[in-house]
């Protein structure tokens, strides 16, 4: 009969396939009631876990069958057995313990031995884990709980062990279903080997265990010093000694103190570390410091014969050795044969001996002969200077054969070099002090370099002068002047307290004067006023404390005479200069004034070119050199700003711009960056502010005519030093603190005004 063809499942379409079924008999299913049970039903008994719908309620529990719910779990009996002659044959009786083991996922036993170390019996797995039948006459019966408790006997494989204790796990469990545990049985009988104490070992360990002593002193060494006094032999003499105790393992060092060009070699060790026996005979055979000796049992045929250990040690003699107990300050130590005098110990010797021994005396022994009688230094002759490279050069050259180049204080190279723009250099500007009028003329920079204390000179040239712009002397170290230069003595060389304004210094045989210097060396004299007193303002405010005392009245007027009022009162800088000249003159220097200038100045220096002239200048080197990489310039800032803050700081708009290879030089570069800082008032500069200076198509200025940028804009074209245009009265008043009573400078002014 062919099947229908299958229809769509649509309605009207589908029909019962069953149509044409003539059998409806049900299907004969066999369940399982309990083991070896059965019986028919008409639909099969579905567990928990099962691939079909249950068809109970959803908060009826069923029971989980024993392999999951005892899924790990064993019951643990200790038990014994006894051996019989039959089975041992080295006594009557043997007396093994086990460990019964009962798996409650599947009803298994099984039995094993602990295993003992050097016992000589066969020990571990005993029976496997299986199911074990209970022997006759119960038939068709395995092991379960009911049957394992303490006390009772099992019968395994014609074996009785006794039970006698079980593990706590054991005993809740047997509680929890209704069975009583009896206490564990203290068994009154014990194994007869176990009882042995007077075996004798396979192999006999005779050696200390001292890694006690290792973990616990483990580095720990007591430092002692003493002499050993050989004169009374034929060419002896006075040894001194250092001796090391290891408290690790009670061993002792010693090495000899030599003296310089002693004419002796010094050699590695005195005595090699070791122990040290208190007497001494004779030195000991080879093998006399085994743990063991060796016996030969059967003569001296090597192919009949064997060897054993003496168990009794015969003919072993107990050395007694030096201790740390025995070693004291005036203690004397025989060193085979050598009489060793201890004189003195270090520090952790003596908290050593007084935790330990309670010992608070270490009065130091004089010897027979110190340091102090044997050890004459002889001063080393240096010849004088010959005028080849520096002194230091040819110093090298009397020491050794191979010449060595000096050294480098590296330490001051790292702090003093060149970071950013913090150059680290001191910039000043002078005049040469002669008799010529020509040369009286020349104006120099003189830079003093604070890495390695090196002066360097450059001429300024004039227009007309007779001389060149070029540099005057190359960097080098200064020598102070009223030296003997061929000497033996070591120079002396100008420091950099030595360079401020108004200094004369004589260089390379040459007089300078110091008129100026640039605002990073008077800022950076300032920071470090330890290092510079003359520009230490708290230093220069008590000299003048001191010498403006007794003229403070006639000083004070001469101040007020000339005061502007301009909401505060301030004094131009010149006049509060030449006051200060008049009364104290060859008592105060120029830097000096320069520095209380700056302290109390009222305003920032005066700048000497505008926004516009300068942008004049950044425009006419742009147009001249065609650069035309502002877009580009406008990507790199914004690439660096990824927040979009619009304000970048100095150094990364610097490193920007010379990146972009603006043809700008260094000294225009940083007077536009100057003028953009000054404008913005902050510590970061606007780019967008710098992007519209930049740009030669809005807002272009009149073009300047091309100047030379490093004169121009130099501060040694600067009329003025910067020290500000005015300073501030009151606060100087103040802080001299010079006033008898409270009288206002602002009520003198009027009453001075009003006269």
């Amino acid at each position: 009969m062919h099947r229908p063809p299958a229809l769509p499942f649509l309605p009207g379409f589908n029909f019962d396939s069953k149509f044409d079924k003539k059998d409806f008999h049900k299907s004969q299913i066999f369940d399982k009631i309990h083991d070896g049970v059965y019986y028919l039903a008409e639909k099969p008994h579905i567990p928990e876990h099962s691939r079909y719908l249950s068809f109970h309620d959803s908060g009826e529990i069923h029971p989980k069958p024993p392999w999951l719910a005892f899924d790990g779990q064993r019951l643990m009996f200790k038990a014994y057995f006894e051996l019989n002659a039959r089975e041992n044959c080295r006594s009557n009786s043997s007396i093994r313990f086990v460990t019964i083991s009962f798996f409650l996922e599947d009803g298994t036993m099984k039995v094993s031995e602990p295993i003992t170390g050097n016992s000589g019996l066969e020990q571990g797995l005993i029976v496997r884990r299986q199911r074990i039948a209970i022997p006759d006459p119960v038939q068709f019966r395995h092991y379960d709980v009911l049957d394992l408790n303490i006390g009772r006997e099992v019968k395994i494989f014609g074996r009785v062990y006794k039970i006698i204790d079980c593990d706590k796990f054991t005993r809740n469990f047997l509680y929890r279903n209704g069975i009583p545990v009896p206490n564990p049985i203290q068994l009154g009988i014990s194994d007869p080997y176990l009882e042995k104490e007077d075996i004798l070992k396979k192999k006999p360990q005779r050696s200390l265990d001292t890694r006690g002593n290792f973990l616990k002193y483990d580095k720990k060494v007591l430092r002692f010093y003493g002499y050993w006094d050989d004169r009374d032999n034929l060419y002896g003499e006075v040894h001194n000694l250092e001796i090391h105790y290891y408290l690790a393992d009670d061993t002792i060092e010693i090495k000899e103190i030599l003296p310089e060009n002693s004419g002796r070699d010094a050699g590695p060790l005195f005595l090699k570390r070791s122990k040290i026996p208190k007497t001494f005979e004779k030195i000991d055979p080879i093998g006399s410091g085994d743990p063991f000796t060796i016996l030969n049992v059967l003569g001296d045929n090597r192919a009949k014969s064997y060897f054993l250990a003496d168990s009794l040690n015969i003919g072993t003699n107990a050395e007694n050795y030096y201790k740390d107990q025995d070693l004291t300050i005036g203690g004397v130590i025989n060193v085979f044969g050598r009489k060793v005098v201890i004189t003195d110990l270090d520090p952790f010797s003596k908290d050593y001996y007084g935790t330990k021994y309670g010992i608070d005396n270490f009065t130091r022994l004089k010897g027979p002969l110190e340091k102090c009688d044997y050890d004459n230094k002889m001063e080393k002759f240096i010849p004088p200077y010959n005028g080849y490279g520096s002194y230091e050069d040819s110093l090298g050259n009397c020491f050794s054969v191979t010449p060595k180049a000096p050294t480098v204080d590296f330490t001051k190279f790292y702090y003093r070099d060149k970071q950013g723009f913090d150059s680290q250099v001191l910039r000043f500007q002078a005049k040469m002090i002669s008799k010529i009028p020509e040369n009286a003329e020349r104006h120099f920079i003189i830079r003093f370099f604070l890495m390695d204390n090196t002066v360097a000179i450059f001429e300024l040239s004039r227009r007309n002068s007779g001389f060149m712009r070029c540099l005057f002397q190359k960097r080098m170290r200064a020598l102070l002047p009223g030296q003997e230069v061929f000497s033996s003595k070591p120079p002396k060389y100008y420091k950099p307290n030595d360079f401020y304004i108004g200094a004369c210094l004589t260089l390379s045989g040459f007089n300078f004067q110091l008129t100026s210097a640039d605002s990073y060396s008077l800022s950076y004299m300032e920071q470090h006023p330890d290092e510079f007193p003359k520009a230490n303002a708290r230093l220069i405010m008590d000299n003048l404390r001191e010498l403006l005392k007794p003229v403070y009245k006639e000083f004070k007027k001469d101040l007020i005479a000339t005061l502007t009022m301009e909401g505060n009162l301030i004094l131009e800088f010149e006049h509060f200069r030449k006051t200060l000249l008049r009364y104290l003159a060859e008592n105060i220097i120029e830097h000096e004034i320069i520095t209380i200038a700056r302290q109390y100045s009222s305003r920032k220096k005066r700048e000497f070119h505008s926004r516009e002239y300068i942008r004049a200048l950044v425009h006419t080197e742009i147009n001249r050199f065609l650069w035309t990489e502002l877009d580009r310039l406008e990507e790199d800032i914004l690439h660096l700003d990824r927040t979009r803050t619009g304000y970048l700081s100095r150094n990364e708009l610097y490193t920007i711009l010379r990146g972009c290879r603006i043809p700008l030089n260094v000294e225009l570069l940083n007077r536009m960056l100057d003028i953009l800082v000054n404008d913005n008032g902050q510590e970061k500069i606007d780019y967008r502010d710098l992007l519209q200076f930049l740009n030669v198509k809005i807002n272009p200025v009149n073009p300047v005519v091309p100047v030379n940028v490093k004169t121009v804009l130099w501060w040694t074209s600067e009329k003025e030093i910067d020290c500000g245009t005015e300073v501030e009265l009151p606060a100087f008043i103040e802080d001299l603190n010079l006033e008898e009573k409270e009288n206002p400078i602002s009520d003198k002014y009027n009453e001075s005004s009003i006269n």
